[in-house]
């Protein structure tokens, strides 16, 4: 049974940090994922299977970094410098069907709320 479970989010004030995790049944490709009140899920950041290759939305770059445990097939999303633009739920997704953009398999998502 394929499984994507997420944790970590929370309530955090601007300017602190998070670390989202994210524990698959599956080795893939994987993403991250979030959706605002009132908004379209929008990408976030994306690591190949092997780590080789990351991307990330504009909007994060040099605030957040996705990376990957293998050993414990983790993947996880460092947020740094969080802003409350940031608040959403943020979802795990894996096995990409067109990476780094597409997947079959989401988790259920984790709320990250940041005050000002």
């Amino acid at each position: 049974q394929v499984q994507l479970v997420e944790s970590g989010g929370g309530l955090v004030q601007a300017g602190g940090s998070l670390r989202l995790s994210c524990a698959a049944s599956m080795r893939s490709g994987m993403g991250w994922f979030r959706q605002a009140p009132g908004k379209e899920r929008e990408f976030v950041a994306a690591i190949t299977r092997s780590g080789g290759r990351i991307v990330y939305a504009d909007s994060v770059k040099g605030r957040f970094a996705i990376f990957r445990d293998k050993d414990k097939n983790t993947v996880y999303l460092q947020m740094n410098n969080l802003k409350p633009e940031d608040t959403a739920v943020y979802y795990c997704a894996g096995e990409a069907s067109k990476w780094p953009d597409e997947y079959i398999y989401w988790g259920q998502g984790t709320q990250v709320t940041v005050s000002s």
